[in-house]
């Protein structure tokens, strides 16, 4: 598009000048201080080809370069990212969520019409108050149900990765660890995935992206309500440490009288018990694959509690998931009472436990006094001489004793007959005194006199 002075005077009012981006959290990246570079007409928009103001950044550490591709406009009439084109509230692409508001909005593709269909939208954005979507997105239902469930309650910062490095792949990349590039392996080139465009994700049509969303929400597991109406228990999994029971009461009280709330921090998970059934399933039934709390999403599935008899018997609370085989799943908790009886060998169930082979034996208790006292600490098997270690003193001066080993003559066998026997190895020496190598009279500078010379 032309920019001069001389040409297309009427439309540059409509030329857009802003001072920041509208970004997502994944694109803006996870460091909050970032430098941004500002063009102001640097590009045209790739929807409606208006030159618009460009930013550009590096969201992290090894990442790529990233900049705003399409101007405010369509970003306010799609409620969009200006880089990566994903909804700003559930962070899926257009066609999904349309599709799970059951939206069509159909954006005018000629010239024209699409010239005459942004000045409509600017002055609706210009009426508004810029904190709800215009055009029919703002007049949609505010949630949905498939939307809760695919919707992403994290950032994804690996979307932010470097481009693979296509040197690298044909084996002549010469920088190796500082190439700004990944050193990986390619996709496949026949993956949809491959294949993206930025007008088909902008106006919800062929996304690959949104094709696998959809076909992933059409195959997304279902509650199933239990037949036995005496069940009011709901299990939720996946708390963390940082979910506490009052959040919880805050967005179950909701549905119905609360009886017990019971949280297991080992397990980090919890059993909801609602006053009436009708309550449970309303609760099940809202929650499901929906339930964000600080910004984790739990796990919501149908419990059971064992009758007090059998838990009497057994000494332990029992909650057993209902459903099929794959779905179960038992939490203990444990008494006092339990704990001690396992102390002893026997478990809490009554079944006793076999000792471990391989283990030392208990040490023996203390004396009752002093007669009885025993050096036996170690279980040793009683023997008629006792080991006495040999701690002996220093050999008075004029008795010469045989050098420690490494301190005397070589320990080599000579072939020489008149050589002297090979001295024993210490393990076949008899019991003697310790000696030192500050004894040894050979070594340099000891003296004679010391040890009997002249």
């Amino acid at each position: 598009m032309a920019t001069s002075l001389g040409s297309n005077t009427y439309n540059r009012q409509n030329w857009e000048d802003s001072d920041f981006p509208i970004l997502c959290q994944t694109c803006l990246g996870e460091n909050p201080y970032i430098r941004m570079t500002k063009e102001k007409f640097g590009k045209e928009c790739k929807i409606c080809a208006r030159p618009f103001t460009v930013f550009r950044w590096c969201p992290g550490v090894r990442m790529r370069f990233k900049k705003t591709e399409v101007c405010q406009t369509c970003s306010k009439m799609k409620n969009v990212c200006q880089t990566c084109l994903l909804d700003l509230e559930y962070g899926l692409p257009i066609q999904v969520r349309d599709t799970g508001l059951s939206v069509k909005d159909e954006v005018p593709r000629s010239d024209v019409n699409k010239e005459y269909y942004t000045q409509n939208m600017e002055r609706e954005i210009a009426n508004s108050d810029g904190t709800r979507p215009v055009g029919l997105l703002g007049k949609a239902p505010s949630s949905s149900d498939m939307l809760l469930k695919l919707a992403r309650t994290t950032p994804y910062y690996k979307r932010n990765r470097p481009h693979i490095c296509s040197f690298w792949v044909k084996g002549e990349c010469k920088r190796g660890e500082e190439c700004p590039y990944r050193h990986e392996k390619p996709t496949d080139p026949d993956d949809p995935l491959a294949d993206q465009n930025i007008k088909d994700r902008y106006y919800g049509i062929n996304d690959p992206v949104a094709n696998k969303l959809l076909t992933r929400a059409s195959s997304m597991p279902r509650l199933d309500i239990p037949e036995d109406k005496s069940i009011t228990t709901l299990y939720i999994g996946g708390l963390g440490e940082d979910v506490t029971d009052s959040e919880l009461r805050n967005h179950f009280y909701q549905f119905g009288e609360i009886r017990t709330i019971t949280i297991v921090q080992r397990q980090q998970c919890a059993f909801i018990q609602f006053a009436t059934r009708q309550a449970a399933e309303t609760a099940a039934e809202k929650s499901f694959n929906k339930l964000i709390i600080n910004g984790r999403r739990l796990n919501v599935k149908w419990g059971r509690l064992v009758s007090n008899r059998a838990r009497k018997k057994l000494n332990f609370k029992w909650y057993r998931l209902c459903g099929g085989s794959s779905e179960c799943c038992c939490v203990l908790f444990r008494s006092q009472a339990a704990r001690g009886k396992e102390k002893d060998g026997v478990s809490e169930s009554g079944i006793r436990l076999e000792p471990v082979p391989g283990l030392p034996g208990a040490l023996p208790p203390p004396p009752v006094s002093d007669e009885d006292a025993s050096t036996n600490y170690f279980n040793l098997a009683p023997t008629s001489s006792h080991a006495v270690m040999n701690l002996g003193l220093p050999p008075p001066p004029g008795v010469a004793m045989p050098p420690p080993p490494g301190f005397g003559p070589p320990m080599f066998h000579t072939m020489d007959p008149m050589a002297p026997p090979m001295p024993p190895p210490m393990a076949m020496r008899p019991p003697g005194q310790v000696h030192y190598p500050s004894q040894d009279p050979q070594r340099m500078g000891a003296h004679a006199s010391r040890h009997g010379g002249p």
